[in-house]
């Protein structure tokens, strides 16, 4: 296989109205998750307050993590075409404004089940915050061929694991996640528009 041919998708490509309903269902489900175990676990979700600090914090970690998915996207080449499959499945078919939603339902209820859960349920300690990263990244694997996506998702969770734990405040990682889909998804969509491009 050339570089120019694209990696075949192993699920058939969504339309738009597809990835809507998958993103508001997935987020559904883990919302769902988080409150069985919260209902029937011996813990309480982390916590997630207003805090000024925290919330610059989450925005300086949001635009660390899309700085360096950038130098990842143009040094790595199987990260990039990993990740140019991935986005290309979810991203292609979506409109601009539907951006948001796909910062704000997963950047929510990811957060809130793999931070805001697991980290308290494992005792928020390392194996918790590895743990939770290694579901986070695999919860992001499309196909087969995606583990340099896996990988990267869950150094990513590492850093938003951490950022929880440091700072004992759900917001950091909340505002990072969601900062950095938009303005990823964003930048992807833009570098894919035929004005762009000519």
């Amino acid at each position: 296989m050339t570089q120019q041919q694209k990696q075949q998708p192993e699920i058939p490509y969504l339309t738009r109205t597809q990835v809507l309903v998958a993103m508001g269902v997935t987020a559904i489900l883990l919302w769902v998750v988080t409150k069985v175990c919260l209902r029937f676990g011996n813990f309480s979700l982390m916590s997630w307050h207003w805090n000024e600090r925290h919330f610059l914090l989450g925005v300086g970690l949001g635009l660390t993590i899309t700085g360096m998915s950038g130098l990842a996207y143009q040094l790595c080449p199987p990260y990039r075409k990993s990740a140019n499959y991935y986005l290309e499945m979810v991203l292609k078919p979506l409109v601009l404004p539907d951006l948001i939603w796909l910062a704000l339902l997963p950047g929510l209820s990811e957060e809130l089940l793999f931070r805001g859960v697991m980290l308290p349920a494992l005792g928020y300690s390392h194996f918790a915050v590895i743990l939770s990263s290694v579901c986070f990244g695999v919860l992001h694997l499309s196909g087969s061929q995606q583990w340099p996506y896996v990988i990267w998702a869950t150094i990513i969770g590492l850093l938003f694991g951490y950022s929880a734990l440091l700072c004992g405040n759900l917001l950091v990682p909340i505002v990072a996640h969601i900062l950095t889909n938009l303005i990823s998804s964003y930048l992807w969509k833009m570098a894919q528009s035929p004005a762009v491009k000519n």
